[in-house]
């Protein structure tokens, strides 16, 4: 696809879900879509598992407390071609902008099994990307499954070439890298409001602030592509849900731990545009995609300045399914299976 234009208008949502209800937080996210496109952003974008949160429960309590937070949260995961999900499509192809959404997905194949998702949905409501975490972080092994490298992609759109990696995967250099290896322009990482890994005072907390933005600055100057840093927001109903009946440890933990940031990286990975972190709100940024060449001639790691013969670098697409099955299919079969289904799994 040609870019129509080189110069683009991007919002990130730094806002706090309706947590662990997602009908009220597609609705959130509806009215976020509506705000952003009137304020002339064609690139929305929302926050790691925005839809139905982001599981801090599991830092806080030892996984024998946490079933019933994890019914609730798989109660709450969507489809990816559900009717939620088709929702988001249809506000991005009535605004006219490009959506791009973390949320926690279920499967048709299995009650429990869920995945930290991210799709990009299409100016023209279709989606184009969806992208599994490929390794959950630290307690999040606890709530979601591994992903695949099917959502390695990157989306070539009117307003540029689009990638987006979830929290921890911009760790990776090599996931990093097959983004880079695409010719991406724009890379969106989604990230967590906050992510205990410490009790106060015993021990340094996990730095989510610097760490974020040390690992998106490192995707912008590596690739020189302009950067989405979107991370969630806790608001005061969010915390009194986890701490409902909780001890005042618990309470300490959220009200102690850093906060993430939302903002944007220039592909030098200088900051540019609004900056969020401790009051919600949408953050906007303008890109000038024509800013991605002049660092090329520097460090371009995709081109001349790297050594292929050294280096080769395989990505695995293939979507991982639960089984293969071969033969006929019969008729009781067939009426189970959805029409339209996007993935297999």
């Amino acid at each position: 696809m040609t870019v129509t234009t080189t110069t683009t208008k991007v919002a990130a949502a730094h806002v706090a879900p309706v947590y662990m209800n997602s009908a009220a937080t597609v609705k959130k996210a509806l009215s976020i879509i509506d705000e952003a496109a009137r304020n002339g952003a064609e690139l929305v974008v929302f926050p790691e598992s925005f839809i139905p949160g982001f599981p801090i429960w599991a830092a806080l309590w030892a996984p024998i407390y946490n079933h019933e937070w994890f019914k609730k949260m798989v109660a709450n995961s969507i489809l990816v071609d559900g009717p939620e999900m088709a929702e988001i499509a249809a506000a991005a192809k009535r605004n006219g902008v490009f959506v791009s959404l973390g949320f926690s997905e279920a499967s048709r194949v299995s009650v429990g099994c869920i995945w930290n998702s991210n799709v990009l949905i299409g100016d023209d409501g279709r989606i184009l990307n969806h992208h599994r975490k490929l390794m959950p972080t630290f307690y999040e092994k606890m709530v979601w499954a591994p992903g695949d490298g099917h959502g390695l992609t990157v989306s070539d759109t009117r307003i540029g070439k689009i990638g987006a990696l979830i929290c921890g995967e911009n760790t990776n250099p090599l996931a990093r890298y097959s983004l880079a290896a695409q010719g991406e322009q724009i890379h969106i990482s989604a990230w967590p409001a906050i992510w205990p890994t410490r009790e106060p005072g015993i021990g340094k907390n996990f730095d989510n602030l610097a760490a974020n933005r040390i690992r998106a600055g490192g995707a912008s100057f590596e690739a020189k592509a302009f950067g989405i840093l979107c991370a969630g927001f806790m608001d005061r109903a969010m915390m009194d849900c986890l701490l409902e009946g909780a001890d005042p440890q618990a309470a300490e933990v959220l009200e102690k731990t850093p906060r993430a940031a939302t903002e944007f990286l220039d592909p030098t990975g200088a900051a540019i545009g609004d900056m969020l972190q401790e009051e919600e709100g949408i953050a906007y940024a303008t890109f000038d995609l024509d800013e991605c060449i002049e660092p090329k001639q520097f460090h371009d790691i995709v081109g001349y300045y790297n050594r292929f013969d050294v280096f080769d670098l395989s990505i695995n697409r293939r979507r991982l399914v639960p089984a293969t099955f071969t033969g006929g299919i019969n008729e009781s079969e067939a009426l189970l299976t959805p029409v339209g289904a996007a993935d297999p799994i």
